[in-house]
């Protein structure tokens, strides 16, 4: 299977993930970078946006690794004679290599197209439509090789876990070795999440959420507080 096929279906396979956060209600940091707008327009303090960020943040975090740990049991990866393992080391280890400044910005296009998959959902009248508008943006993020922020905190740690754990068993069949994969460790997996955190940040709310507001918002702002002077000098006539 060529290259741009391969990324077409698992774009079009990962898609599944913040299809069942927005059918299902779950909660998912890079869309709620998306509440920027609401901080902005003068109804969710600061101090609200920031907690809200640093628990789902925490939350996402803590959900990806005990998926992780819990799908190493399945022994996937061990699936196709190793190969499924082994798909999993490359594109741990490919990650765990990327500089701080190409993290960085493939993590502001990747939460430019989720948030712009969320936002589309915003339109959408049945869970036919929610999915539709976010195939097509998910599937372009992935299929382009961005990064994102919570998919990086399973990737990874699932890649650590395999090269540290499997069994000489799975070595064999799949003909490599734990040294193969030099650029995979703990360090440099903080070392990508922490430019690409800042990149889907900037995506989200910057390219996202604030220039949405400005175009769609700003003027109504403007009018909420014309509205509430009115009102002051009406209450201040009675």
């Amino acid at each position: 299977m060529g290259f741009g096929v391969a990324k077409l279906l698992g774009g079009l396979a990962f898609s599944l993930g913040l299809i069942l956060v927005v059918v299902a209600g779950a909660e998912l940091f890079t869309g709620n970078n998306l509440l920027v707008m609401a901080t902005v327009s003068g109804k969710l303090p600061v101090s609200k946006l920031a907690w809200n960020w640093l628990v789902l943040y925490a939350g996402n975090f803590v959900g990806a690794i005990l998926t992780a740990l819990m799908v190493f049991q399945t022994l996937q990866y061990m699936m196709s004679d190793g190969e499924v393992g082994i798909t999993a080391l490359k594109i741990a280890d490919a990650k765990c290599a990327l500089d701080f400044g190409t993290a960085m910005v493939r993590g502001i296009y990747c939460n430019v197209l989720v948030c712009l998959a969320v936002w589309l959902t915003f339109s959408c009248r049945t869970t036919g439509d929610k999915i539709l508008a976010i195939l097509f943006p998910i599937t372009a993020f992935v299929a382009c090789g961005f990064e994102h922020s919570v998919a990086n905190m399973y990737f990874i740690p699932i890649g650590l876990l395999i090269k540290a754990l499997a069994p000489a068993q799975f070595w064999a069949m799949a003909h490599q070795t734990a040294g193969n994969f030099g650029n995979l460790s703990w360090l440099n997996f903080l070392k990508n999440l922490v430019p690409v955190t800042l990149g889907n940040i900037i995506g989200g709310t910057v390219f996202v959420g604030i220039i949405y507001w400005v175009i769609h918002l700003r003027k109504e702002r403007s009018t909420w507080g014309q509205s509430e002077d009115t009102t002051s000098m009406l209450d201040q006539n009675r």
